[in-house]
């Protein structure tokens, strides 16, 4: 019997579009986990894309409507301000409406859509997936 790997779920849920006018696509990873968030944006930015860090939900709404990111790598459990909240608090707010948020979580993704209350999130990638999935779930959002 052949064994092969079955990989968590990567989905871009919305099909939204985002419009790269400037040379370099900009992301924003958000985790509490400061030594994923900075491993992640590293990564990124080998892979040419300007990448920035927000180490929380409250955190991560500022920097969103002070950097104008094109989209959002957004962990969901994170003590005082969640995934989730932030999310929803972007949604809500006129400035950061359009970015794309991909829930970028340990949970999965049945998990995440049974807590949403709207259309937080545009897309889901599981953690511990190969990275190549996550860079083809990010390029689906480019126009």
């Amino acid at each position: 019997m052949s064994r092969h790997r079955v990989w968590p779920a990567v989905r871009n849920w919305t099909g939204r579009s985002i419009n790269v006018t400037q040379h370099q696509l900009r992301l924003l990873v958000v985790d509490d986990n400061k030594n994923a968030a900075d491993a992640m944006a590293a990564y990124l930015m080998s892979e040419d894309i300007d990448s920035r860090v927000a180490y929380g939900g409250a955190e991560a709404v500022a920097k969103a409507i002070e950097w104008k990111p094109q989209i959002i790598l957004m962990d969901i459990s994170m003590p005082e301000c969640n995934g989730f909240e932030a999310s929803l608090t972007l949604r809500n707010d006129k400035r950061t409406s359009h970015i794309a948020i991909v829930a970028h979580t340990a949970l999965d993704e049945a998990e995440v859509r049974s807590h949403l209350s709207d259309s937080e999130f545009d897309g889901y990638s599981q953690k511990g997936q190969p990275l190549a999935r996550l860079l083809d779930l990010i390029k689906s959002f480019l126009q």
